[in-house]
């Protein structure tokens, strides 16, 4: 893919920025509330590459900052971002990045495994599961007090685990049938 990104290029952005918004939509209530966030994030990136799925994820992310509602319970602005749970969501970046660098890596014409994506992603996410305990614990000291990094991953990575690993594999199923019907 060259440098340039067409209008077919940005509608396919601003879909799964949208998707995204829905994904975390679809929430259960918990100290870091269990979403569909992450299943969004992972068709993203595999739908559009790790260039424009990470522009997408940006966007995502943008729009909640202005204040729209796209975070799990309709919230959005810098107070949800800058939250305790915020630096999950701040996270996917990384795990655009942590992709786009991966699969840029493939030569042109070439296709990567399903594997290496797969890896990419969990490493993607395990950035993501790290950047946010971080800020879960600066954040939530500033507020409460401090916390143990024992505490913090039992409320916020632990029970997380298996249902990413559950929407990640979802993620493959889904973006492969889909990836075989549209030209992305």
């Amino acid at each position: 893919m060259d440098n340039k990104l067409t209008t077919k290029d940005l509608a396919y952005m601003a879909l799964c920025a949208v998707m995204l918004a829905i994904c975390s939509w679809i929430s259960i209530p918990f100290a870091v509330p269990f979403t569909l966030q992450t299943f969004g994030v992972f068709c993203t990136l595999m739908l559009l590459d790790g260039k424009r799925g990470t522009i997408s994820i940006a966007v995502f992310i943008l729009m909640a900052a202005v204040g729209l509602p796209v975070l799990s319970g309709f919230r959005g602005g810098l107070g949800a971002l800058l939250g305790t749970t915020g630096g999950y969501i701040l996270g996917f970046i990384f795990t655009g990045l942590i992709y786009w660098a991966g699969t840029a890596l493939i030569p042109s014409g070439a296709s990567a495994s399903v594997v290496r994506k797969v890896v990419l992603l969990v490493m993607g996410l395990a950035v993501c599961y790290a950047f946010g305990t971080a800020w879960f614990m600066y954040v939530y000291a500033r507020n409460t007090g401090p916390i143990g990094l024992g505490t913090a991953l039992g409320w916020c990575v632990i029970p997380f685990i298996v249902p990413d690993l559950v929407k990640l594999a979802l993620a493959v199923l889904v973006s492969s049938r889909i990836g075989k019907r549209i030209k992305v």
